[in-house]
């Protein structure tokens, strides 16, 4: 019989490992100070850089005895400094290395730590903050829950430049929101920071920029205040001016060319200024080049997408500076075979399709140079299919801007059937793209688009219809402004269906909508509706009822010019129709209220009115002496008599008009 040898039973790897790490956490509890203090060292030593050993003594509980010992009054200020030093190096592992501490309520330690009069303890305390607070699983919130911590945070930043360092690096990470920079802001954030743009220590002037280019991103007040700052004699935009020469760091070149772009778009300094136009744009043109690094060419771009987005000059230099737009050409060559070169593949489109929808977004020049661009429109095109999200609302926002090119829309956007992706892109996608599509797909309903006969085909209205009752306001406005275009000069059929598609009840929904742009592109779809005699006399005669409803209410209730104006106009179209203007004539109501217009303070109202009254007054239609005949009972006469003699040309010639049909 063969003699089998046994197998010893093996442990596991892991089990190994936390077997020889327990012996740091056990000497963390030995009665002798000085050898929990050598055990903290032996510990520090072991973690470095092994993220392994840093799983194992948190799972082993070694850090609730860290933070007992770094909070605990018999504790000497040496072994509190390395307890802090051992927890920040634990924090510098994975996430999950993060979250345990975060468990384990490291963050008030730590802040209560801030309040010993010892430096170098301090400073390990601000240094592991600093790595939690940097950590994407921290919420930065925890940094204001306190109100006492931002003020003794700018206390300290006087106390040397390890203290700068870590504070502002702090600030820069946690400020992501409006009022984050109002309290940092007014406790003196920008006097505490300023003085350290001029320190010996790079890191510390490199921390203070990267806090004001947070503090001025979209907030008004602290770009202004920014722009007035003094340090050493010279004003702040003077000073993020010179660390945009070529010869400084490019993270420095990159950061200053953030906060003078932030401050011009906050309006606090004009588009036309010369560190705008001839040092911030250059700069992060300069950013996108072949020759930057990948994570520089994204920032680049979208930096500088977001400073020429407003300004059409702008839009011009850059287009024109430095061959920008071949330039972006080659952010679509980077490979994406690879899942790592996928996520760099997808922020360098991204960038390029957000940089190329702020150059189109005013010249027609422009537009034209982009779409001659190598393949530009394919990459449009597959760009709406991206797996990232991030990149397919870029590609639409991108879309969306060469879509106001009249041009492009009746010769590339043709070419390469862009309704088809566009259309599939509307289908359950998120607010944020379906808000930028729908924008996109108005444009393609406008008439002389090629592309509006097969978006109606595929079904267009039922989508659109399905907008409109959207919660967000601006796919409200979106849905019902596609409509409008859609029923511009539009046939019956098309008409009658977006009566059916919409319902009557969701007609009115909408013009009683809150939002003032609903209710205005509402009216503008129902003038569109209400055009041409046979199809005003049939809408009318199945909704006229309801429509007059609306008219009235809208009316009589408390709404601008434009709104009113539109309405009037409505009334007109209808007052154009051959059995529809009956609807006006038998409703006094209606009536009254022309009849007021026409006398009103406002000259738009009153020619709005006057188009009404010509209408139903035109002596060639059948009726036309018994509506004059009730309009004269009714006053119109004498209005128009008045009206005849307006300063107004307008309003003296329409007035003239409607007089001569009395007299024919």
């Amino acid at each position: 019989m063969a003699c089998l040898l046994e197998t010893p039973i093996r442990m596991s790897v892991l089990s190994e490992v936390t077997a020889s790490s327990r012996h740091y956490v056990d000497r963390l509890f030995d009665p002798d100070p000085q050898k929990v203090l050598q055990g903290v060292i032996d510990m520090k030593n072991a973690v470095i850089g092994n993220n392994k050993q840093k799983a194992n003594l948190i799972v082993l509980g070694a850090v609730p005895r860290l933070l007992y010992l770094l909070q605990h009054e018999t504790s000497g200020t040496e072994l509190k400094t390395e307890c802090a030093v051992v927890l920040g190096s634990l924090a510098m592992g994975t996430e999950n290395n993060v979250k345990s501490l975060l468990d384990c309520h490291i963050i008030p330690a730590l802040l209560q730590g801030l309040l010993s009069p010892d430096l170098k303890f301090i400073e390990a305390c601000l240094r592991c903050l600093r790595t939690i607070f940097t950590s994407p699983v921290t919420p930065v919130e925890l940094l204001y829950t306190d109100a006492t911590v931002i003020p003794h945070l700018m206390s300290l930043l006087s106390r040397s430049r390890c203290t700068q360092e870590y504070i502002c690096h702090i600030y820069s990470h946690c400020c992501k929101a409006p009022d984050h920079q109002t309290i940092l802001f007014n406790h003196g954030a920008v006097q505490n920071i300023a003085h350290l743009l001029t320190s010996a220590s790079y890191k510390v002037r490199m921390q203070a920029l990267k806090c004001f280019s947070v503090f001025a991103f979209e907030n008004p007040q602290v770009s202004m205040t920014l722009v007035n700052v003094l340090v050493d004699g010279e004003l702040l935009p003077q000073i993020f001016a010179k660390m945009l020469h070529r010869d400084k760091p490019i993270e420095m070149q990159l950061t200053a060319a953030k906060c003078l772009t932030y401050m011009c778009r906050a309006g606090a300094i004009r588009t036309d200024d010369v560190c705008i136009v001839l040092k911030t744009l250059p700069c992060l043109v300069r950013m996108c080049s072949k020759e930057r690094l990948l994570e520089e060419r994204v920032e680049g771009a979208e930096t500088l997408a977001y400073l020429i987005e407003p300004d059409v000059e702008l839009q011009r230099i850059a287009s024109i500076t430095d061959h920008l737009i071949a330039m972006l050409a080659d952010y679509f060559k980077y490979p994406s075979s690879l899942d790592h070169d996928l996520k760099h593949a997808h922020e360098l489109r991204q960038a390029a399709f957000k940089l190329y929808a702020s150059l189109g977004a005013n010249d027609e020049d422009i537009r034209k140079k982009i779409i001659e661009t190598e393949n530009m429109m394919d990459r449009i095109v597959n760009g709406l299919s991206e797996s990232s999200i991030k990149v397919r609302l870029a590609a639409v926002r991108c879309l969306h801007s060469l879509s106001r090119s009249v041009q492009q829309l009746r010769t590339s956007f043709q070419d390469h059937a862009v309704w088809k992706p566009l259309m599939k892109v509307l289908q359950n996608a998120p607010d944020e793209i379906l808000v930028v599509a729908s924008s996109t797909l108005c444009n393609l309903l406008l008439e002389f688009s090629p592309s509006k006969e097969p978006i109606l085909e595929s079904g267009a209205i039922e989508l659109l219809c399905s907008l409109t009752q959207s919660e967000n306001p601006a796919l409200r406005v979106n849905g019902i402004w596609a409509l409008m275009n859609m029923a511009f000069q539009a046939e019956q059929k098309i008409k009658t269906d977006i009566l059916r598609g919409l319902s009557t009840e969701q007609l009115f929904r909408l013009l009683s909508d809150c939002d003032v742009n609903v209710l205005m592109k509402t009216l503008g779809l129902l003038r569109n509706l209400l055009s041409t005699r046979p199809h005003i006399d049939q809408i009318m005669s199945s909704h006229g009822k309801q429509i007059m409803q609306a008219v009235t209410l809208i009316l009589e209730g408390e709404h601008n010019t434009e709104v009113k104006e539109q309405t009037l106009c409505i009334l007109a179209n209808i007052a154009d129709g051959t059995t529809a203007k009956e609807l006006i004539m038998t409703n006094d109501d209606i009536l009254q209220k022309i009849k007021y217009y026409m006398g009103h303070s406002n000259v738009k109202l009153q020619l709005a009115a006057m188009f009404c009254i010509s209408n139903l007054t035109w002596n060639e239609e059948e009726g036309a002496q018994e509506r004059q005949d009730k309009l004269r009972d009714v006053g119109i006469v004498d209005i128009l008599h008045k009206l005849s003699q307006s300063t107004d040309p307008n309003l003296c010639d329409k007035a003239k008009t409607a007089l001569q049909q009395y007299l024919a």
